[in-house]
């Protein structure tokens, strides 16, 4: 039987740059547990770590080429129970917010509760919070919509041209094989076609990366559309549309609006 008394799980995120952006309840999640599991792919990062907890364990060795990811996924998922039903509190580090572009963290905590362990994630700063603040703008003020790249060769989505289009993991767009950690220009071209559909091909395209250690700067490239696929480009880039069109008005909503204002006022007089 599980010794459920004392095993608890947390999956921590470490933010995008190290060193500055671990906020200190993760840090404290990490400094109490009995064990750590990272899920960081900058050794760097692991070694760092590695001051903080004498037991951390990289789960970057279940990675390899030609392996299917899921496989990996899973054993990380695998990995962290086995302590966590040995009774032990584990701690599952990932790069970001281990929310965001990460399916181990949502299962293992999902099958810890479901087994009545006590598991609870705690968000960090992700590649889209310095997305914002490295591009300099804001999200409200015309809409954004979020997509991963392959998503919209697979399935049928409807872009907004009025907002912001940002896509990830351009760099592995189309990727239906089993352990590829890239694809080509050809695979590109298929989505650029998908974009053309919406947008001029001379539209601008930002080719952004945030920085990973305090010593980078983010890597900010703009160009045209036609030119991504030829774009060399990894997992780690994300790719920004600006607005094509500009915001149109709902004039019909925006008569409805002023008739309630005034039926407020004229309430108001009486």
């Amino acid at each position: 039987m599980h010794d459920t008394r004392r095993g608890s799980l947390s999956c921590v995120g470490l933010g995008m740059t190290l060193g500055s952006h671990l906020t200190p309840l993760a840090r404290s999640h990490i400094e109490q547990a009995d064990v750590v599991f990272a899920a960081l792919s900058d050794p760097i990062a692991e070694e760092w770590l590695k001051r903080m907890h004498p037991d951390v364990r990289s789960l970057q060795p279940h990675y390899a080429e030609g392996k299917p990811r899921m496989k990996t996924y899973r054993e990380w998922v695998a990995r962290m129970m086995a302590d966590l039903r040995a009774g032990k509190r584990v701690c599952g580090v990932f790069y970001g917010h281990p929310g965001i572009f990460a399916w181990s963290p949502h299962k293992v905590i999902e099958q810890a509760r479901a087994e009545g362990y006590e598991a609870h994630m705690e968000p960090g700063i992700s590649a889209e919070d310095c997305l914002y603040a490295d591009l300099g703008f804001d999200p409200g003020r015309y809409g954004c919509q979020h997509f991963e790249a392959s998503q919209l060769l697979y399935c049928e989505r409807r872009i907004d041209t009025a907002g912001y289009l940002v896509l990830w993991q351009v760099g592995v767009v189309g990727n239906r094989s089993v352990g590829r950690f890239e694809t080509g220009p050809a695979y590109r071209a298929l989505l650029v076609e998908r974009l053309e559909q919406d947008y001029p091909p001379g539209h601008e395209v930002i080719v952004y990366r945030g920085a990973t250690l305090p010593i980078e700067r983010a890597r900010i490239q703009r160009i045209t559309l036609r030119e991504l696929a030829g774009a060399p480009l990894t997992a780690e880039e994300t790719v920004v549309l600006p607005p094509a069109v500009t915001l149109q008005p709902n004039r019909a909503m925006l008569d409805r609006l002023q008739a309630l204002d005034l039926r407020g006022q004229e309430a108001t007089a009486a």
